[in-house]
């Protein structure tokens, strides 16, 4: 780690037992992001990831995603928030913009930030992943025992734990995408 690298950017990736301290923290920072990004929300601001999952186990950082119609006009209010921008090089996700909003002690993250353009897919896929999680508590347990795994193995490396979920993630939203309907011969 060097002097211009947050202490936060080498957290560990760690499971807490479930705290329904997390929603309560969710919906304020919803509250508080709506307010700064009303000039350009469209969709809302969602609480997203295993801490909106009510009984799930989870890194205690709360995800929230905003659909907003410009991805970079809303660095300055943010900043002024305490919130801190992961350059599109260092995240590896063009699409969106991503910020960590560190304790007061900069030293664990509070909560994650996900900008996304309006209308992407991955708003979409964010929210029925995790309706899934809050409808499905056999999908729900699964998911947390690959995350048990995926932190003893992958801890030290938060890209690869993330990256690592993407198959289970995939699966459940394949599982749980209406098909369409084929028509029948004669139609």
């Amino acid at each position: 780690m060097n002097d211009a690298t947050p202490a936060w950017a080498y957290e560990r990736a760690e499971l807490c037992p479930p705290d329904p301290r997390w929603a309560v923290r969710g919906r304020a920072e919803r509250e508080r992001l709506t307010e700064l990004l009303a000039p350009w929300l469209v969709d809302g601001v969602e609480h997203v990831g295993s801490t909106a999952v009510p009984g799930l186990a989870a890194k205690p950082i709360v995800d929230l995603m905003a659909s907003v119609t410009d991805l970079d006009t809303a660095m300055g209010p943010l900043t002024a928030d305490g919130w801190h921008h992961v350059p599109p090089e260092l995240d590896r996700r063009p699409w969106r913009r991503f910020h960590v909003k560190p304790d007061a002690a900069g030293l664990r993250r509070e909560a994650h930030l996900h900008l996304l353009p309006a209308g992407h897919p991955r708003w979409h896929d964010q929210l029925a992943f995790r309706d899934a999680l809050r409808d499905d508590a056999a999908l729900a347990r699964r998911y947390e025992a690959l995350k048990r795994r995926l932190s003893d193995r992958h801890g030290d490396d938060r890209e690869a734990y993330t990256d690592a979920k993407a198959e289970f993630v995939a699966n459940a939203l394949a599982r749980i995408v209406t098909p369409r309907e084929t028509p029948t011969r004669g139609d």
